[in-house]
């Protein structure tokens, strides 16, 4: 299935795609894509729904996060051995965990804003598990029990502040608009392998990233095992993998956006995000 959340921000309503493209109503079916409606149990019950007996959505209303409720934003840095190379760092022994504050999430085509004296916005594509039942110190035999499904993400980072002013990585991944993520939620059923899926993210109609997940240097199972036994995951919970080369950041020289640019992502199986950079207001 491919789940998803619709209409103006803060006023959401859970959908699902149907086979023909079309946005099929699903708040008479449930409150939200949160908590229980990602558990097993709720996602065989939504599997079970004819689409065409639910209330189609007419026009193409605005798409918002896939998941609602969410108590961690979860990232994974250096986590591509070529994406490493091109910085210049080592390869991690183990995974990098940064959290993206919950501020940051939206649409995953909502426009993403330049933050104030920002010079050094960068672009990273990513590969977005989505928690579907709370995990809490998991082997990772048991990890993709608490998996309900993958989505595109957008992990905007700003280098200077992340890099050079200090202390976490955190302060330059946290800004508002900084975590597009989206379209639709694809359930793991569809995703016959996490590992083996293409990636690129072009900025206005260059080809900036080319990469695939097969690069990953920890992968989803262990990932979910992972981070579990330091942060306990709840349902609507993200984990964002990490990303391939060809961020700004490693160009030579850097490139970095500015305002007025389109970024445009894709995951194979997963869709697509388009945004528009805006100025800081």
């Amino acid at each position: 299935m491919k789940l998803l959340r619709y209409g103006p921000m803060g006023q959401e309503k859970p959908g699902l795609l149907d086979a023909s493209g079309t946005i099929r109503d699903l708040s008479g079916v449930i409150p939200d894509l949160a908590g229980d409606a990602l558990s097993p149990a709720g996602l065989s019950k939504l599997a079970a729904l004819d689409p065409a007996s639910l209330p189609a959505v007419s026009g193409s209303p605005r798409l918002g996060p896939p998941v609602s409720g969410m108590k961690n934003f979860v990232c994974i840095g250096l986590n591509y051995a070529d994406h490493a190379a091109e910085t210049g760092a080592a390869i991690p022994k183990e995974p990098i965990v940064f959290l993206k504050s919950l501020g940051a999430l939206c649409g995953p085509n909502d426009d993403v804003m330049i933050p104030k004296n920002s010079v050094k916005t960068d672009w990273e594509v990513e590969l977005a598990i989505i928690i579907g039942s709370t995990a809490k110190c998991v082997s990772e035999d048991e990890a993709m029990n608490h998996v309900a499904g993958y989505a595109v993400c957008n992990d905007v980072s700003e280098r200077e502040w992340q890099i050079e002013r200090g202390g976490s990585w955190d302060k330059g991944k946290g800004c508002d608009t900084f975590g597009p993520l989206g379209p639709w939620l694809v359930t793991k059923d569809e995703v016959a392998d996490p590992q083996d899926l293409a990636m690129t993210l072009d900025v206005d109609g260059v080809r900036m990233q080319d990469g695939s997940t097969r690069t990953m240097i920890f992968g989803v199972r262990h990932l979910v095992h992972y981070v579990s036994h330091f942060i306990t995951l709840h349902p609507g919970d993200v984990i964002s993998t990490g990303t391939p080369p060809g961020v700004g950041l490693g160009k030579k020289p850097p490139m970095f956006l500015k305002a007025g640019q389109t970024m445009k992502l894709s995951i194979q199986g997963l869709g697509e995000q388009t945004q528009r950079t805006i100025a800081y207001s």
